[in-house]
């Protein structure tokens, strides 16, 4: 028996595909939109974090 023969018996099934859709377009919607509305230099200081030298960051180059 194939996995769809055991998805055909549930009952409303067919909501399932089309919530997980709305979700999804719906997540990144709200991200894109965020994003359009963020200030720019918040934004470009936050993408800077990474390549920072923090000294309150624990140093492990003495261990490799």
């Amino acid at each position: 028996m194939k996995f769809i023969n055991y998805l055909t018996s549930i009952a409303g099934v067919s909501i399932f595909p089309l919530l997980s859709l709305m979700i999804f377009v719906t997540f990144f919607a709200v991200l894109i939109i965020y994003l359009i509305k963020s200030d720019k230099a918040s934004m470009e200081k936050l993408g800077n974090i990474p390549l920072e030298k923090n000294d309150d960051q624990l140093n492990f180059s003495k261990y490799e």
